[in-house]
């Protein structure tokens, strides 16, 4: 056990693994390891300073074992049963508190309750689960997903079957009667209805009950996002959009020829293969439950990002990816996705996608979870840099349009950077501020442009629907605002 010990000391802190000199916090403690029950896992070491990893040791173990185990008992519901033990290290005694992934999930502390009290391990942070992700929690105890969920005030005219249909045509032809067992469609008291997959596929009306459930596709000058050079939304049927992204990816992208075989074959300056795994990927895989933000992805001149909304899946990490495992969060995305073959063999696409880039000689890709999303990042093997000009073309490729980082798109914009050069302001104060009576759509469509052009951001980002949320400028909306003499 001491070489173990040895290895975990020198790990960092993590989803599966913090450090305590003491329980001198006791409610830190316990938010750590009711997320750790609630998300995949983990140890708890007592005895060791978190940042100088020195080993200080318990003084009293018997007595820290006895409180530790009564917190437990007394502070979290449903119970919690972890592995408590004590272990000799360097003529010292540590206190460890390992806990599984739990079945009993979600757990939370009983002195803020259900509502308030649940938290899920980030990265190496705690943090308080909103009612979608609670909903998601739940979910993954019974084994039911989102996506199969019915949606009983919708009927099956409000699925487009044409679209449907011609997605399937170079594999079969579909017939309607099909939908049920691919799960589009569900019985519900004794009437067919759309489930919430058979919607987000091929919904007539997809955005207006799930609004965020589209594609924004940007190519940035250089390595950061100070400057865009061009951008599409993507708003088609899930199984188009993934043709519709790989379209915009080689549109600035490179190509070469190899006339080494008797037909010409294409030779892109980004991993084709590699992208297209991870953007069905994030298709499939994203929490559509979760409201405030799109599927991402982001073209810089070294990388590619791909990003989808919904941390990992409660007893998931990204060590269980690399290793090949697999949990569907999506069944009805995933089931329609193989049977197009755009899922080629469950489970084995993150595996595939990181020896395709061993194969290839690029840099090895990443995954991480950041805030309340799932990031994939493709490293390029030679920069691509933009030839930036006055313009770029829009998304056909047709007319030159002005660059979309330049400035606001409306003088209702420019209204908006002003009011918030006083204060932080939420839509309501705003839209008073513009003399609007109510928030209009058009100023809900100025905040989401000033968003993603990087003029302002949210003052509570984790939370996008939150009722206190508030938009301050950004350095970015400040450097604009000085240059137009404001």
């Amino acid at each position: 056990m001491t070489d173990s010990i040895t290895q975990i000391i020198s790990m960092p802190e993590g989803k599966t693994l913090e450090f305590k000199r003491d329980i001198s916090s006791p409610k830190n403690i316990l938010k750590t390891l009711v997320a750790f029950a609630n998300t995949a896992g983990g140890r708890l070491i007592i005895g060791v300073e978190d940042e100088s990893r020195e080993v200080l040791g318990v003084s009293d173990p018997l007595d820290e074992e006895e409180r530790i185990c009564n917190l437990i008992a007394d502070s979290i519901k449903p119970r919690l049963v972890p592995n408590v033990e004590l272990i000799s290290f360097e003529n010292k005694t540590l206190l460890i508190v390992e806990v599984y992934p739990s079945g009993s999930r979600p757990h939370c502390l009983k002195s803020e309750g259900p509502a308030d009290g649940i938290y899920v391990r980030l990265g190496s942070t705690n943090r308080k689960a909103d009612m979608e992700l609670i909903a998601e929690l739940k979910r993954s105890v019974t084994g039911t997903s989102f996506d199969e969920q019915a949606l009983p005030d919708k009927t099956v005219d409000d699925l487009d079957f044409e679209a449907a249909a011609t997605c399937f045509e170079r594999h079969r032809k579909l017939m309607k009667e099909e939908l049920e067992s691919l799960r589009i469609v569900v019985k519900y008291q004794g009437h067919l209805v759309p489930t919430v997959g058979g919607i987000l596929l091929f919904g007539k009306g997809r955005e207006l009950i799930f609004p965020d459930a589209w594609i924004q596709c940007g190519r940035f000058i250089g390595k950061d996002k100070a400057d865009i050079f061009d951008h599409i939304d993507i708003h088609d049927h899930l199984p188009v959009a993934v043709k519709k992204v790989m379209e915009f990816l080689k549109k600035h992208a490179m190509r070469g020829a190899d006339f080494s075989e008797l037909r010409r074959k294409d030779i892109w300056s980004i991993p084709m293969t590699i992208l297209r795994e991870a953007v069905v990927n994030a298709v499939v895989h994203a929490d559509y439950s979760q409201r405030g933000a799109p599927i991402r992805i982001a073209f810089f001149d070294d990388r590619i990002e791909i990003e989808n909304p919904g941390i990992l899946l409660p007893g998931m990490t990204v060590e269980d990816m690399l290793q090949g495992v697999s949990k569907i969060r999506n069944h009805v995305i995933a089931r329609v996705f193989r049977e197009l073959d755009l899922i080629e063999q469950w489970g084995s696409g993150v595996r595939r996608m990181f020896k395709e880039a061993e194969a290839l000689g690029l840099p090895r890709p990443e995954i991480i979870e950041i805030g309340m999303r799932v990031r994939f990042i493709v490293y390029l093997a030679e920069s691509i840099a933009v030839k930036t000009t006055d313009s770029v073309t829009d998304e056909a490729g047709l007319r030159p349009k002005s660059r979309p980082e330049l400035r606001p798109k409306s003088q209702l914009a420019a209204k908006v950077l002003i009011l918030l050069m006083k204060n932080d302001a939420g839509k309501a104060e705003l839209a008073s501020g513009v003399g609007h009576r109510t928030v209009s759509g058009e100023l809900k469509k100025q905040i989401k442009n000033l968003l993603e052009l990087d003029y302002i951001e949210m003052t509570i980002p984790d939370k996008p629907r939150s009722s206190k949320q508030k938009y301050r400028l950004t350095a970015k909306g400040k450097d604009f605002l000085a240059k137009e003499g404001h």
